[in-house]
C-alpha cells in the first residue's frame, strides 16, 4: 500500500474519532434524512467503512511502504489496531461484564454452541467445495504444485476463519505453503472476513425481521437483557469523578494483570507445546502459546469474579458505556484496514474466498431456520469462528453488552478447535484440488 497523507497515530486517531462522533452526532437526530438512513444502515456498520473509506481514499493506511535515502524499500505500520486489540479490548470486556449473570448466560442453552459447530463444519466443508466449483471456471486460480499449491495456502484460511492467528500460522508450518505467496493469502482473508463482518452487522439492524423469519425463540436473550437493564436501573446513579476513576482502574488494572499473566503464561506453554514429540498434536496446541490467547482469557475470567463482588454496581455509573465506547475505536480500527479498492487485485483467490464464505453462511441460515435460533447466534456464532476473540464481542456486544462475554467464551472454544479442524478441511482441500 502506498504511503498515506496522514502517517501519525495521533492524526489518525484523532480521525477515527471524528468519524464516530459524525456517526454517533447523525444517529441523535430525530428528524430529516439521517433517521431513515440509521434504519437501513446501523451505526456500528457506519463505524465500520468510514474508516475504511478514508483507506480506499488514501489518507490513512494500516500499513504502507516507504523508500530511505539508501533506495530502500521498509514497511511502515500504525500501532492504532494493536493499542485497541491488546489495551481496549480487554478492558471492554471488562467493563461489559460486571453485570453479568452467568447463570443467565448458561441458560441460553444448546443453540448457542450448535451454531457455533455449525459454522465451523461450514469453513470445513467451504473450502473443497469452493476449490471444486471455482476450477470449473478458473482451474489455474485453484492449481500449483509442491509448496506453491493454492491448496497449501488456503489452509491458512482455514485456520484463520476456525480459530485465529495462532491457528493459521500452524497451517503455515504444517503444510509448507510458499512464504513469499503467503501475503495473498493474508490479504484474502483480510477482505473476505471483513466483507462478511460488514453484512453481519448490517443483519444487526434488522435482527427482529430476521429472527422473525426465521421463527426464532428470542425469549432467553431477552430475559438476560432484561435482567441486565433491570440490575442497571436499580443502581443508577449520576456518576462522579471517583467513580470513573474506579470504572477506569478496574478496567486497565485488569487489562495489566492479563498482560503479566500472558506474558507468564505464553512462553510457559510454548516450552511445553514445543516439546511435543507429534507434529500434528505439538500445532493443534500452538494456540496456547499466544499471548492474545491468555490476555483475553485472564481478562474475561478477572471480570467474571468481578460479576461476583461489589465492583457489579458500577454498572450503574455507565461501567458498559465506557466498554463501548472502547468497541467502537476498536470497530473503527479495524474498519481502516479495509481499502476497499483493493478487492479486485486478485479477482480469482477472492473468489474462492466469497464462495467459500458464501458456504459457511448459507448452511448457517439452513441450521438456524431448523432449530429456531435467533440471529444473535448465528452472528456471534459465525463471527465466533471467522472473526474470533477481536470480532465476536464486538458483534454480540452490538445486540446487547452484557452479551459480549457470550462471544468471547464461544471464540476461546474456537481457538482450541481451530488447528484439528482446519487439518480436516485440508485435507478435503488437498482430495478436491489434486482429484
Amino acid at each position: 500500500m502506498q504511503e498515506p497523507i496522514f502517517t501519525s497515530d495521533t492524526i489518525v486517531f484523532g480521525l477515527l474519532m471524528l468519524t464516530l462522533g459524525f456517526i454517533f452526532y447523525t444517529e441523535s437526530l430525530k428528524t430529516g434524512f439521517w433517521p431513515k438512513f440509521y434504519k437501513i444502515v446501523p451505526g456500528l456498520f457506519m463505524a465500520y467503512m468510514l474508516p475504511a473509506v478514508l483507506t480506499t481514499a488514501g489518507l490513512i493506511a494500516p500499513e504502507w511502504e516507504t523508500v530511505n535515502e539508501a533506495g530502500e524499500i521498509t514497511k511502515e505500520s500504525t500501532s492504532l489496531y494493536f493499542m485497541a486489540s491488546r489495551y481496549l479490548l480487554p478492558a471492554a470486556l471488562v467493563l461489559m461484564t460486571l453485570s453479568i449473570d452467568l447463570k443467565a448466560v448458561f441458560n441460553l442453552g444448546w443453540k448457542a454452541l450448535v451454531m457455533f459447530l455449525t459454522g465451523t463444519l461450514g469453513i470445513v466443508i467451504g473450502g473443497p467445495i469452493a476449490i471444486i466449483l471455482i476450477s470449473i471456471v478458473s482451474p489455474e486460480t485453484v492449481g500449483g504444485f509442491g509448496p506453491d499449491a493454492v491448496w497449501r495456502g488456503l489452509s491458512t484460511l482455514a485456520g484463520s476463519w476456525i480459530g485465529g492467528g495462532a491457528n493459521q500460522t500452524a497451517m503455515l508450518e504444517i503444510y509448507g505453503y510458499n512464504q513469499s505467496e503467503y501475503g495473498k493469502m493474508v490479504f484474502v482473508d483480510i477482505v473476505v472476513a471483513n466483507i462478511w463482518m460488514a453484512i453481519i452487522l448490517i443483519g444487526i439492524g434488522r435482527s427482529k425481521a430476521i429472527d422473525k423469519w426465521l421463527r426464532a425463540d428470542n425469549s432467553a436473550i431477552e430475559a438476560l437483557k432484561e435482567k441486565v437493564s433491570s440490575f442497571e436501573q436499580s443502581v443508577k446513579r449520576n456518576p462522579s469523578l471517583t467513580d470513573i476513576m474506579i470504572i477506569i482502574a478496574i478496567a486497565f488494572g485488569t487489562v495489566s494483570v492479563s498482560h503479566i499473566g500472558a506474558n507468564i503464561l505464553a512462553p510457559f506453554f510454548s516450552d511445553v507445546v514445543s516439546g511435543i514429540e507429534s507434529p500434528t498434536l505439538r500445532n493443534t496446541f500452538t494456540f496456547l502459546d499466544s499471548q492474545f490467547f491468555w490476555m483475553i482469557s485472564i481478562a474475561t475470567l478477572i471480570a467474571i469474579l468481578l460479576s461476583f463482588t461489589k465492583a457489579k454496581n458500577y454498572e450503574g455509573a455507565g461501567a458498559s458505556k465506557y466498554g463501548s465506547v472502547f468497541i467502537y475505536i476498536l470497530v473503527a480500527s479495524i474498519g481502516m484496514k479495509i481499502d476497499l479498492a483493493a478487492i479486485f487485485d486478485n479477482p480469482g483467490l477472492i473468489a474462492v474466498g466469497l464462495v467459500w464464505m458464501t458456504i459457511h453462511a448459507v448452511l448457517l441460515i439452513i441450521v438456524a431456520k431448523i432449530i429456531r435460533a435467533p440471529y444473535f447466534f448465528l452472528a456471534v456464532g459465525s463471527q465466533a469462528n471467522v472473526g474470533g476473540a477481536a470480532s465476536a464481542p464486538i458483534v454480540a456486544a452490538a445486540f446487547h453488552p452484557s452479551l459480549a462475554t457470550v462471544g468471547v467464551l464461544l471464540a476461546v472454544f474456537g481457538y482450541a478447535i481451530g488447528t484439528i479442524a482446519a487439518i480436516g478441511c485440508t485435507i478435503l482441500m488437498r482430495l478436491a484440488a489434486v482429484g
